[in-house]
């Protein structure tokens, strides 16, 4: 239960209000999670419940508000519902026996999301029209949907093996944070600097997440902060095979860094892990062009209170300032990113957008960024791909 939400596959259950999706929930977990009730509205904010799935391993369920919902916050409880699908790398969709109007599937279906279909309370129908929803739900999602009811439990299983069957793709390896950058025995350098915008007592995400997997693969794993990486370098027999920086250490480091060496940061990792590294590379390449008439979105996964010297709300944008004094410069954070990437005219609203290593984010949710961002012909990049190019060390950093 100490995964992190952005580690757990992230599932969302979507249907029209009063469908059973709630129900469905409770059932999946064993327990009375979600509020159920008659009462059209009942979840108004998404719900989400963390767990372990057999067959799948550690999942985030998010119960949505659901579609088609009239009431005077329908509209902000669709958008809540939206943002919830952006996230999720399976869906849901949970019909009942008597639903005839499917237009909300379209808003589900033109994500490319993988889909489950589920038809609920079927211990409330009879075999007629179990039969005819099943037709009408394939008619519209080409899927035979899972005959599924929270009384009795029954369809439980069959849904959970879908759901495993759904999220088993056999990549780990391929996404794994260090993958084709050291191996077994190999000594690793991480340069920690344990400053103000550190947690207090303990070490950041990305840091923690890079030291197991390294100590997983039986490497030679040695740390310090920035201002002992001379000393540290020199009390090494010979030069580490790999030295992982925090992003705003990497003029210091590579100064210092010894030839032999490759070279990466903690927020390179994360963006390759949780994005398109490729396009966040190309990206970058529009910092060769900025101007008096560009605009700069920097988006942060994480919330927190920005303090002297953030990285995303002062250092990023003093290296931009310094190569172009009057850009200007938005900023968002959380799940708070732009709807829309386009003014009113179709142009794109931004020049660049700069995002965090994303380590609060899942995989399917930083895609999204990048397909809204490449749809609206706004290139994209990350923090620690930025800081090497604004600084001139891109060429020399390993990007996975």
């Amino acid at each position: 239960m100490q995964t992190p939400d952005s580690m757990r596959i992230a599932i969302g259950i979507f249907g029209r209000t009063n469908s059973g999706k709630s129900s469905l929930l409770n059932a999946i977990a064993d327990q009375n999670f979600s509020i159920v009730s008659d009462k059209k509205g009942t979840t108004t904010d998404p719900v989400r419940k963390a767990m372990e799935l057999p067959g799948t391993g550690a999942v985030l369920f998010t119960d949505t508000a659901g579609f088609c919902d009239d009431g005077e916050l329908g509209v902000l409880r669709e958008e809540k519902t939206l943002q919830v699908l952006d996230k999720s790398d399976v869906v849901l969709a949970v019909f009942s026996c008597e639903e005839t109007n499917f237009d909300w599937v379209k808003k589900i279906s033109c994500k490319g999301k993988k889909l489950i279909c589920v038809l609920t309370k079927t211990d409330c129908a009879d075999s007629k029209e179990i039969e005819d929803a099943k037709k009408r739900i394939f008619s519209v999602t080409q899927t035979e949907p899972v005959l599924f009811s929270a009384v009795t439990k029954k369809g439980l299983s069959e849904l959970v093996k879908k759901i495993g069957e759904a999220t088993h793709h056999g990549h780990e390896e391929e996404f794994a944070l260090t993958h084709g950058l050291c191996k077994k025995n190999d000594t690793v350098l991480l340069v920690m600097p344990q400053d103000i915008q550190a947690p207090k007592g303990r070490l950041i995400l990305p840091q923690v997440r890079v030291m197991r997997e390294l100590l997983d693969k039986k490497c030679i794993v040695v740390s310090c902060t920035g201002d002992t990486l001379e000393q540290t370098l020199s009390s090494l027999c010979k030069a580490p095979q790999l030295i992982i920086t925090d992003s705003q250490l990497f003029s210091k480091v590579h100064e210092l860094c010894p030839k032999e060496s490759k070279l990466t940061s903690f927020s390179i990792l994360m963006a390759a892990e949780k994005g398109n590294i490729d396009d966040f590379v190309k990206g970058a390449a529009a910092l060769d062009n900025l101007c008096s008439e560009s605009r700069i979105l920097i988006a942060e996964a994480c919330t927190h209170v920005p303090q002297k010297e953030d990285i995303g709300r002062e250092k990023i944008p003093a290296l931009l300032r310094k190569k172009c004094p009057s850009v200007k410069i938005d900023f968002v954070r959380g799940t708070d990113f732009p709807s829309s990437l386009e003014n009113s005219d179709g142009s794109a609203r931004y020049s660049l957008i700069i995002h965090c290593g994303a380590c609060m984010f899942n995989r399917e949710y930083v895609l999204q960024r990048q397909t809204a961002a490449k749809k609206a012909k706004i290139p994209m990049t990350n923090y620690g791909i930025a800081i090497a190019k604004l600084t001139g060390i891109l060429s020399d950093v390993f990007v996975n």
